[in-house]
């Protein structure tokens, strides 16, 4: 367990509000439409104003580390030219992290992009966006050349392509949507690729990673339909992304699948040589829960579940084996975990960081405090999971639950909470944002202490 990189994780446009602040451009997230009495993320976490609190908390706590993302738009307005204040934010971020012990791990893109590019040519729909974003992270790579150790390309991309309210692009013919959405993933990946190849030669000392959504799926029954079902699940909403990151091309299984949909990617002469030409240095993993699938008996894609989840191949339904809440509708599973660690360590044999982790709930403040032990109890038996897998061996260097302080979730404002910090502010009301430290965060600032033997 020695250097065990004890962190949190939170993302740009989720905690830093100043949507318009010191040049900043408007990013797809900032010009999305939300339900009325949701907050949006224009103030947020208000980090923008509280980070060095907020880092001198993280100190408190006694992280190792500490996950977040830059929104390309605070440092590239329009996509193109360098605001030099977006720069100086981030630095101040990450040199107040040095100086604390605290290992930044910065992601380039978690859900947002300029909305300029959008508006442009159309974003991930056009291979310009490719240069456009290797361009990003040469700015970035340059910048903090010899300071950051370790980056991260894309938070899951199984999100971030699926989701037009955050890419900015959106299409109501669900299979045009659906087409698009896969033509958009393998610009990314060809993005993520360039960016890699890039590091390697600005900073070769720096490592670089993938952050991956992770779906650990359960056939129904034991039946051979059902278990061929959650295979192939596992390959459309995992492996699938993982295979372009370290393999650089999809499994004769993908490739098949979106044949059948008509969603195979265009490809240009000199992509699989891009493709091909480097590999991701470790995988951070993203996992809340897992799903569980059965045989699409009607063989047919049905459009009206989320992008990634629409097939023929598989039909999505209820784990029976799973205590469910309202904020974990998949129901939790600590062993799922475990399980995800073996399939991805067994098939790319890269180290492991968990870069996401964590209980949603709508936390109640009672005189001051917030009495949080479901989230003590689903960590604890998360980590305890991790850390069997490490001792088994497997080469995992980190842990980051999501997330540090309460974010704005994407589409449930701040009625779904994950922190182990409070927010004080509603979906309604900005409020004073005050911070208050949950009992969580008391809980997990003697794991780190205990180097994971206090659980």
């Amino acid at each position: 367990m020695n250097n065990f990189l004890w962190g949190a994780s939170t993302s740009g446009f989720q905690v830093e509000g100043g949507y318009n602040l010191d040049g900043k451009g408007l990013s797809t997230t900032d010009v999305r439409q939300v339900k009325e009495g949701i907050a949006d993320c224009k103030v947020a976490s208000d980090h923008y104003h509280h980070f060095k609190e907020d880092i001198l908390l993280m100190k408190e706590l006694g992280l190792k580390a500490y996950r977040f993302s830059f929104c390309w738009a605070r440092i590239m307005p329009d996509g193109h030219h360098v605001n030099q204040k977006g720069l100086d934010f981030y630095d101040q971020i990450i040199h107040l992290c040095l100086e604390n012990h605290i290992e930044p791990i910065p992601t380039l893109y978690h859900f947002e992009m300029p909305q300029a590019l959008v508006d442009e040519f159309g974003g991930w729909k056009n291979r310009r966006c490719i240069d456009a974003f290797v361009e990003y992270a040469r700015i970035c790579f340059t910048k903090w050349k010899g300071i950051v150790n370790y980056w991260v390309t894309i938070n899951e991309q199984l999100i971030a392509m699926a989701a037009s309210d955050l890419n900015g692009n959106h299409e109501s013919d669900k299979v045009l949507q659906t087409k698009n959405m896969y033509q958009m993933s393998y610009h990314a990946s060809l993005a993520e690729k360039k960016a890699m190849k890039l590091l390697k030669e600005i900073d070769p000392k720096a490592k670089i990673g993938v952050v991956n959504a992770v779906q650990n799926v359960y056939p129904y029954s034991s039946s051979p339909e059902d278990v061929l079902a959650a295979m192939d699940a596992e390959e459309l909403m995992m492996y699938m992304l993982l295979d372009m990151s370290v393999k650089g091309e999809y499994s004769f299984r993908v490739k098949n699948i979106l044949k059948k949909m008509n969603c195979s990617p265009v490809k240009e002469d000199g992509d699989d040589e891009i493709l091909h030409a480097v590999q991701p240095d470790f995988i951070g993993i993203n996992y809340y829960s897992s799903i569980c699938v059965k045989e699409n008996k009607t063989a047919t894609v049905n459009y009206q579940l989320p992008p990634f989840f629409r097939s023929s191949m598989f039909e999505v339904c209820p784990n029976e084996h799973l205590k469910k809440t309202k904020w974990m509708a998949n129901g939790i599973d600590p062993l799922g975990i475990r399980s995800i660690i073996y399939k991805i360590y067994n098939r790319y044999s890269l180290p492991i960081i968990i870069t996401e982790n964590g209980m949603a709930y709508s936390d109640v403040l009672e005189n001051n405090q917030i009495h949080d032990d479901y989230r003590i109890d689903y960590l604890k038996s998360h980590i305890k999971e991790v850390l069997i897998a490490k001792e088994e061996g497997y080469p995992i260097f980190g842990y980051c639950p999501w997330s540090f302080i309460d974010v704005v979730s994407s589409h449930q404002g701040f009625s779904k909470r994950y922190g182990l910090v409070y927010v004080n502010r509603t979906d309604e009301d900005v409020m004073d944002c005050k911070r208050i430290k949950k009992n969580s965060f008391y809980w997990y600032q003697k794991v780190i202490e205990s180097n994971g033997e206090k659980l």
